[in-house]
């Protein structure tokens, strides 16, 4: 029996003259996040996205599991394929949804038909096909309100579809329609997070990584791969640039007061990332921070930290508490890596007691007389890239 998927897309039926820019994005993504699975062709017709398996051994499950990580997509369906009569339809319906109606005790059926030559109509197609499956299982009886199972029969262009199951897309709109972002990415909960909720705003995304080795270790970094590998499933081809930033930590350190470690620190991580977003062309910066959660997330701390830059920032997770973020971390299946213990940058040197309500022209002063220039440029001159994939 031959299976396709039919794909629902979302918000981007509000886009108007620019909805079919919108629909080749996400049916180029579908495409990419198909690539190293089963063959299929994917084609758009009647507000319907098909993926349809070239061959009938294909692995339907897998190709599901690729498209609900594509953003753009509200719902979508796994459905056996009939002729257009109602001998193949019933045929196909009773032997497709045999084990849902086993078990079911009520049932509705819904028919969609969109291609008008077929010689029934919505309602007639419902009562036949109503019939016939209590004909085969004559266990169930009809609930129109409150169904166990819903059987959808659609009547296409292309052929008729049966389904009895929807399911929940990743929502959003596809990568790519909204432009390039930066993520300032560490081994956290938080920026991970970050970057896939940005990610299904449309954003592609860069990254960028600070690494202080010895105080951070290969297996820190490792482990921020990683973590990029699980949101590129969503996000496509992520490329992270990894600074190296131990001098300019342990000139902090040696230079600048200490409760002001970690805002200056993270000033600098700003500039620097700022100057490597605007050479990969993107146009905003994203970080994880969330008001309060730590001492360089109060209101003036960040406001100290903004005034570093003249680009954008994005801090999608600004109103959500810790454990909001952790259920998304949990969903995108990036919580579990987060929490290995691996020390990042952002852990060293972190002072007993920071500023929490830092004055502006202190940080900068104390800033300037420490004089980073010359070691940012000697840093982002030896940026290590890496491409990570699915």
């Amino acid at each position: 029996m031959k299976e396709i998927v039919l794909i629902k897309v979302g918000e981007i039926i509000l886009k108007g003259l620019n909805r079919k820019s919108f629909e080749s994005k996400l049916i180029k993504n579908i495409k990419s996040a198909l690539d190293g699975g089963d063959e299929c062709k994917v084609i758009s017709a009647q507000s319907t996205i098909y993926v349809e398996p070239v061959y009938d051994d294909a692995d339907i499950e897998d190709i599901c599991d690729r498209i609900s990580k594509v953003f753009g997509i509200v719902a979508f369906h796994r459905a056996a394929v009939a002729e257009k009569t109602m001998e193949s339809i019933s045929e196909v319906a009773v032997e497709y949804l045999a084990d849902y109606l086993d078990t079911a005790n009520t049932f509705k059926v819904e028919a969609k038909r969109s291609d008008k030559k077929f010689p029934l109509k919505s309602p007639e197609i419902s009562r036949e096909m109503g019939g016939i499956i209590l004909k085969h299982f004559n266990h169930l009886s009809v609930d129109v309100h409150n169904p166990d199972v819903q059987v959808t029969v659609e009547i296409r262009d292309f052929g008729a579809y049966i389904h009895a199951g929807v399911v929940k897309g990743a929502g959003g709109v596809p990568v790519g329609t909204s432009g390039n972002g930066t993520i300032l990415i560490s081994g956290g909960i938080d920026s991970p997070v970050a970057a896939w909720m940005m990610a299904k705003r449309g954003l592609r995304l860069n990254a960028v990584h600070f690494a202080s080795p010895p105080y951070t270790s290969q297996r820190a970094e490792d482990k921020v791969v990683r973590l990029l590998k699980k949101v590129s499933a969503y996000a496509g081809e992520i490329t992270m640039y990894t600074v190296p930033f131990t001098e300019i930590q342990e000139r902090i350190k040696n230079n600048c007061p200490e409760e002001l470690f970690t805002i200056i620190m993270r000033r600098l991580m700003m500039q620097m990332s700022e100057r490597i977003a605007k050479d990969t062309k993107s146009s905003c910066l994203i970080t994880g921070e969330s008001l309060g959660q730590v001492a360089s997330q109060t209101m003036q701390a960040i406001v100290t930290t903004d005034e570093a830059t003249d680009m954008v920032v994005f801090r999608p997770l600004i109103g959500m508490d810790k454990e909001e973020i952790i259920q998304i971390s949990r969903k995108i299946d990036t919580f579990e890596t987060s929490i290995e213990p691996y020390e990042d940058c952002c852990t060293v040197f972190t002072p007993k007691h920071p500023r929490t309500k830092p004055v502006l022209k202190r940080v900068k002063d104390a800033q300037e007389k420490a004089n980073f220039d010359e070691l940012i440029e000697t840093s982002l001159n030896n940026l290590k890239v890496t491409h990570i994939n699915p």
